[in-house]
This record gives C-alpha cells, structure tokens and sequence, in this order.
C-alpha cells in the first residue's frame, strides 16, 4: 500500500482504520558503478515489500539525505544537516495530521543517523505519537546475515549490489578492492577524499550472487516488517 496510489478519503479511512505507517528516507550520492539512488531505491523498496501484507501505507521516500563525504563526486546531492531536521519533520508533521500515530523511519543511508535526534524531538512536541528508526541494512537479523555471507561488506561493494541498484551499461569490476583508510578519509576534503577513494567503493567484493543478495534481502524484509507489525507500546 502506497500514498501514491491513494487518495485523500483513503487516507483518511485507512488511518482511522489503523495508525500505522512508514516513511522510507535515502540520499542520492556516489556509489561507484552503482546507481546514485542507491539508497533511496533500497530503502523505498524494503519498505514497501514489509508494510505491504501488513496493509500499512508507506510516503514517499525523502531522496536527499546528509551526504558530505561525496560532494566531489558529480551527481551526489546533500542537504545541510538542518534542512535535512526540518524537512523530517515537516514530513512528520503532516503523516501526524493525517492521523498516522505509529511511524516507521525506514532509513537507508548511514549518513543520516543525526536526523534521528530531529525525530526524539519531534515526539516531545507530539504526545501520545511513536516513531522507530529503522536503520534497514544494519538491522541486527540483517546485517548478521550479511557477515555470515562475507565479512568485508561496505559502502558501494557487494552489499548494496542487488539487481535493482546496478546499472545495465556500468557492470561491476571483477575482484576485490582494498579496505579504505577510514580515520584518514575522515578527516580530509571531498577533493582529497575522492582522490583517496577513487571509484566510490570503501572495500570489499563489488558483486556476489544473486542468491546470496536475495537471501539478505528476505530476511532484511522480514526484519523490518516486525519492526512495522510489532513492540509499539
């Protein structure tokens, strides 16, 4: 169940039916030969395949995230870290007026772990109103699966590589990267940093099977589907 394919009444009745819903959020940035909507795409279709025989209605995914690391890289977008607050939660505030009670941040991107405070704000200003975030890909039955298939997984290796993220006429290089310097990385420019990185992977494979992907991609489902279902208060 979608918002874009509802309209207003439905809304309206769904919510008095139930206070459920999600909101997928992401972040359009460099991820080597993957596309830069990696974690928009992952994040929205995570969601979507968990709420949906559950009959939760999911919003429209927030595309742009805080993504600074990757400004050297054309294509990559990042908002200031209080736009991307302010944007939350004025989605927030809407899913709230539409009668939604019990929110899911289905989150896709690392880098927007400090909007998390954003919405433990947000919820001293709205009593009575839950919100989780849902970190997807790091969730505990997620990312467990993730190690037992390949310890060396990171930012645009094998583990973001799944059917629907790579890019038909951009195939993945053969062999293994190198793990990065991450105290280094951190702590330089976006220019130097691309220079560092070079393509975008941190390290690790840049493609493992397709079985493998979708074996973490069911339990990643699943996981978040209970997240949605249940332990609201």
């Amino acid at each position: 169940m979608q918002i874009a394919d509802m309209n207003w009444m439905q809304v309206e009745a769904q919510a008095r039916r139930d206070d459920r819903a999600a909101l997928p959020i992401g972040s359009t940035e460099q991820h080597a030969q993957l596309s830069l909507c990696v974690d928009c795409i992952l994040a929205e279709r995570v969601a979507k395949d968990a709420a949906g025989p559950l009959g939760v209605p999911v919003f429209p995914t927030i595309n742009y995230g805080l993504t600074p690391n990757f400004v050297a890289y054309p294509g990559t977008v990042t908002l200031r870290l209080s736009t991307l607050c302010a944007v939350l939660t004025d989605v927030l505030d809407g899913i709230a007026r539409a009668g939604f009670r019990r929110i899911v941040i289905v989150n896709g991107h690392g880098g927007n772990a400090p909007a998390h405070g954003a919405a433990l704000e947000w919820l001293d200003r709205h009593h009575g109103a839950q919100v989780k975030w849902h970190n997807w890909w790091n969730a505990p039955k997620t990312w467990a699966k993730v190690q037992s298939i390949d310890r060396v997984a990171s930012h645009a290796s094998w583990m973001e590589n799944f059917p629907w993220t790579r890019l038909a006429d951009a195939p993945a290089p053969a062999g293994a990267k190198p793990m990065l310097d991450l105290a280094r990385f951190q702590s330089i420019d976006p220019a130097a940093k691309r220079r560092l990185l070079g393509d975008g992977n941190y390290g690790g494979l840049y493609q493992r099977p397709d079985d493998d992907m979708l074996a973490i991609w069911d339990v990643a489902v699943a996981e978040t589907r209970d997240v949605i279902a249940d332990g609201w208060s």
